[in-house]
């Protein structure tokens, strides 16, 4: 359940909600009229409103419905959302954020977005972290990996925090957009989720899921990265499988070419594990596999056979890995 606050001008011509936009997708933040609001909402919110007082104060009044408050003026509104937004219990939360600026407006998502949450300290860097780790007992740590122009030791303050209080949830926060290694780095070391500092920043969502126990939790622009990287690697597999069946290459022959784009000598591949052939056999497959690729051309050595290979998708360039000698 969520609350935030709309203000209601004393014409009723104007609804201000300033950060409803947050907690409901389709609700905009600024309302023409109070029956707009009414509409957007309709059951799913209860309305209790606060008068304005001459001195300055604000007294609190009972429940009451549209038809009444349409018939009132400027009055401070807080509407309770309860359809849309799971509740949380208290927690607390350290913010390690090495830049003042983006510490301060994750400081007010937080704020903003989930009062739940208690800021119980903040570090810029690794030393102010684990003072304040031997001080305090958070339940969750925001972490940005890019703490003094390193990106190993937001890494490795994840390694170390999930090893020494595996109990703590730690989210990554960070601007490191492009560094899809860092992002696998963090994951091993632990990490609970990573949101990228780019497109809808942190969310009360991704909060939720976290402290619900939720693992692998990332926002909308890590997804379509993911998703498109899974692609790819779909597409390429098919391609291979295709190119495969299409030249007739088994799996020796697959075995044989991506040793060769990774430099092996035909005497280093037949002391691979499983490989049951000598030189002059690897040599037969080589003029074999010349015939397959290149009908009816000569001349073809091992380089520029491998690079047809590559091309066709018979070997994967971003999985050249050797096997077991």
């Amino acid at each position: 359940m969520c609350h935030t606050t709309i203000w209601i001008s004393p014409s009723m011509r104007c609804c201000c909600i300033p950060v409803l936009n947050h907690y409901h997708h389709e609700c905009p933040p600024l309302c023409s009229s109070l029956s707009q609001a009414d509409n957007v909402f309709g059951k799913n919110m209860s309305i209790q409103a606060l008068s304005t007082c001459s001195f300055g104060g604000e007294m609190r009044e009972p429940k009451k419905n549209i038809s009444t408050l349409r018939s009132e003026a400027h009055l401070k509104y807080t509407i309770t959302i309860t359809n849309d937004i799971q509740s949380m219990n208290p927690f607390k939360v350290i913010i390690v954020e090495d830049v003042a600026l983006e510490l301060k407006g994750t400081e007010g998502i937080i704020r903003a977005d989930i009062p739940e949450a208690e800021i119980i300290g903040a570090a810029q860097n690794e030393a102010e972290y684990w003072r304040l780790m031997k001080q305090s007992q958070p339940d969750l740590v925001l972490l940005d990996l890019g703490l003094g122009g390193s990106t190993t030791i937001g890494v490795e303050i994840c390694r170390q925090t999930k090893q020494t209080r595996p109990q703590v949830k730690v989210l990554i926060f960070t601007g490191e957009i492009l560094n899809e290694k860092l992002w696998v780095d963090v994951l091993d070391a632990g990490a609970d989720g990573i949101i990228l500092k780019t497109g809808e920043l942190l969310t009360r969502r991704d909060v939720v899921a976290v402290m619900s126990g939720k693992q692998l939790v990332f926002n909308q622009p890590i997804l379509e990265r993911i998703v498109e990287r899974f692609k790819q690697t779909i597409g390429a597999e098919i391609m291979k499988q295709d190119a495969k069946i299409r030249f007739e290459v088994d799996e020796y022959d697959e075995r044989f070419l991506r040793h060769l784009a990774l430099g092996y000598t035909k005497e280093q591949i037949t002391s691979l594990r499983g490989m049951p052939f000598g030189v002059k056999s690897l040599e037969k497959r080589q003029a074999e596999l010349i015939q397959k690729l290149f009908p009816g051309r000569s001349g073809i050595n091992a380089t520029r056979l491998v690079t047809k290979a590559l091309e066709l998708h018979i070997i994967d360039i971003d999985n050249l890995v050797p096997d077991e000698e």
